[in-house]
């Protein structure tokens, strides 16, 4: 299905039910898709699980998110760091879960939900407290632990330049966790700098290609400036 071009971020995230798991793509703040995580914040939806690399950076962004109130858990794999304020204030108050995921793994356990994988085994974590109450096993002569994949309701990520068909090229580390997340989500809306024609991209420069995106909203002027 040929993805829509929405009017604004709004459209974009309509739809999104109390209580689902969303996907956010960006490294901190690189590739973090920041309008359309406000238009989220203007939509209300609650009880949300939010899996994204970090816990919010500063005041903005997926920060300003966790400061409404309607994020239950976040998954990541790096939730503190000097500017990650909010979300330290949530976790120390108990008004915020939290699971730690080392950073390969949470891409692969994405990666793993994009691709109907059902759980697989790596060495990662094994003997730590985030092995804590998994499976494990003696595989290659390694301790390995069983994890499992990761979906979502709605995926947000950001990219540099999308056709009307979807197909999305990156820039540089903005790319970061936005090809696995959009595989691995029910919905997939993208805020991209700028939408060309179908045809115009080079083939080989598309990391995800158009089926896997539902949405797409082109920066406003003032945002690509």
């Amino acid at each position: 299905m040929t993805p829509r071009v929405c009017d604004g971020c709004d459209e974009a995230v309509e739809g999104t039910a109390d209580g689902a798991t969303v996907l956010v793509g960006g490294f901190g703040m690189a590739g973090m898709p920041v309008d359309l995580v406000d238009a989220l914040i203007r939509q209300g939806a609650g009880d949300l699980t939010v899996v994204s690399n970090n816990a919010g950076n500063g005041d903005t962004g997926l920060a300003a998110l966790l400061a409404t109130g309607r994020v239950r858990k976040v998954v990541c794999s790096f939730p503190r760091q000097a500017d990650s304020w909010v979300f330290d204030e949530l976790y120390r108050s108990g008004r915020i879960e939290l699971e730690v995921v080392p950073q390969g793994t949470l891409a692969e356990r994405l990666r793993a939900g994009g691709a109907g994988i059902g759980a697989f085994f790596t060495p990662t974590g094994a003997g730590t407290l985030l092995a804590e109450g998994k499976e494990t096993r003696e595989l290659g002569g390694r301790t390995q632990v069983l994890e499992y994949p990761i979906t979502g309701d709605l995926a947000l990520i950001r990219a540099h330049v999308a056709d009307r068909m979807g197909n999305l090229v990156y820039r540089r580390t903005a790319r970061n966790f936005g090809p696995v997340m959009a595989t691995a989500a029910r919905t997939v809306a993208v805020q991209v700098e700028r939408v060309v024609e179908a045809g115009v991209l080079d083939p080989e420069a598309v990391v995800t290609p158009g089926i896997h995106v539902d949405r797409i909203v082109p920066a406003t002027v003032e945002a690509a400036s």
